[in-house]
């Protein structure tokens, strides 16, 4: 019985780790967004994919993407912000040229996660450490009955054994739902624009970085209250049929490089919970931003592939570079790289 259990256990974080996510600002509402962070963490474990990406000049607005360029005037450092989606479908292909432009015209890559963090069995530990419930607890009566009858319909309806689910805190049955549910459109981690990037590089030998730590993310979610991780579950498994269609909207304004529609849907409720927006999203863009200008104060040129969400907050980092004074312009409006 327990080598059983054991092995749903296993199973679902396979899950999690194989389907990833969409990207830090793919998903409709602020809880969907925290199931989608919390998702960059596994795209590491996914295998690599190399689809390429053309390097013509973008020739429409179709193809704009989600790339600005950020200027210091005085040394010549300059930075590629580059929105990213963690997980892709094949059709998603190829990438905006802005990508393949700002990888060229960079010494180096830096990603949100360190390359290659996650490889190996520690992370599957660490999350069953963080995402499991206490033995003499479960799911079930950790939430409402109408949330644990919604659940069981979702899992037989993607044949999840609801047992093993049982065994998780509230935030990580969001996970696995979100990440079930994007597998199902076709969308996989080894596709995202993350892991394309750290394959080239790695390819390249060009050297990459992380901003961040695994368990700084995961910690980020452990630190989730009772009541904010059933709101998390509710708003998640709320928007599962109108998943694949806000997908697609999605991936169509990333492409265009729209700041706009991006920010309705992905912060429409953010003021309902502007703790979380802070600890989520404005903080780690503040925590970031000395980091990033050293790079240009250095006089360097780096390319920045980080969630397009912390573009397009309010207090996002476009918005903090023009506040510091450097110049900031969608790739589209640069002339000489």
């Amino acid at each position: 019985m327990h080598e059983k259990t054991d092995r749903n256990q296993e199973s679902h974080i396979g899950v999690a780790r194989e389907c990833s996510t969409v990207f830090e600002s793919g998903v409709p509402t602020f809880c969907r967004f925290l199931a989608s962070l919390l998702l960059i963490v596994l795209t590491a474990c996914g295998e690599h994919s190399q689809p390429r990406t053309p390097d013509t000049p973008v020739s429409s607005a179709e193809q704009a993407g989600s790339v600005w360029v950020v200027d210091d005037p005085k040394t010549g450092g300059r930075l590629f912000l580059c929105g990213t989606i963690h997980i892709l479908r094949e059709e998603d292909y190829p990438l905006s040229p802005a990508y393949e432009a700002a990888y060229a015209n960079s010494d180096r890559v830096i990603f949100e996660l360190p390359p290659g963090a996650g490889e190996g069995n520690s992370l599957t530990r660490r999350m069953r450490e963080l995402g499991m419930l206490p033995s003499d607890s479960s799911l079930e009566a950790s939430i409402p009955q109408e949330t644990w009858e919604r659940i069981k319909t979702w899992a037989k309806t993607r044949g999840v054994d609801v047992s093993a689910l049982n065994r998780f805190r509230p935030w990580f049955v969001s996970l696995i739902i979100t990440s079930t549910e994007y597998a199902a459109l076709g969308a996989k981690p080894q596709m995202g624009v993350d892991h394309y990037f750290e394959a080239r590089a790695r390819e390249d030998k060009k050297p990459g970085e992380g901003l961040e730590s695994v368990e700084f993310q995961l910690q980020l979610f452990a630190k989730l209250t009772p009541d904010q991780q059933r709101e998390m579950l509710d708003q998640t498994l709320g928007e599962i049929s109108t998943l694949p269609q806000e997908y697609d909207e999605m991936i169509v304004a990333w492409k265009r490089g729209e700041l706009e529609p991006l920010r309705e849907m992905l912060f429409r409720e953010a003021a309902k919970f502007p703790d979380l927006m802070d600890m989520f999203l404005f903080d780690r863009n503040l925590a970031w931003m000395p980091r990033l200008e050293q790079m240009l104060q250095k006089g360097e040129k780096v390319m920045v592939l980080v969630g397009t969400g912390h573009f397009a907050a309010e207090k996002g980092l476009l918005k903090l570079f023009e506040e510091r004074g450097y110049t900031v312009r969608h790739y589209r409006d640069v002339e000489n790289l």
